[in-house]
């Protein structure tokens, strides 16, 4: 959800900076004088190749983003906790974990929960 709304914003930003570089490269392109086309350049060029640049670092961000964080996120098979299996945490953690979650994973300290109340981990979801 978070990837389409900064790919529209990216595209929105992209969009209104090319019609102001377009805007202000037509008023000046009809003045003869430099001092009557300045402010066609700080009106609608300079914003529009800001947003032009906004845009870019939008849909740069939409992309990152979308590698990093799934939109889809394909979930975890049944882990042990469904089957009868214990939890898993850390010494002086505060989150129980699924013994397959990648938090505790090939941690030789990892100890059952033992009936303590921790707060379920975010990823594994116990």
């Amino acid at each position: 959800m978070r990837t389409s709304r900064l790919l529209w914003a990216g595209l929105a930003a992209l969009g209104g900076g090319v019609l102001l570089c377009a805007a202000g490269w037509y008023g000046v392109s009809g003045e003869r004088f430099t001092a009557r086309q300045v402010p066609y350049l700080a009106s609608c060029t300079v914003p529009g190749a800001a947003l032009i640049v906004a845009g870019a670092v939008l849909l740069a961000l939409a992309e990152v983003y979308g590698l990093l964080v799934a939109d889809d996120p394909t979930p975890l098979p049944p882990g042990p906790v469904e089957e009868g299996g214990v939890l898993l945490c850390l010494p002086g953690g505060t989150l129980a974990h699924r013994p397959g979650c990648l938090l505790v994973a090939g941690k030789p300290d990892a100890v059952p929960v033992d009936g303590r109340e921790l707060a379920p981990c975010p990823v594994c979801e116990p």
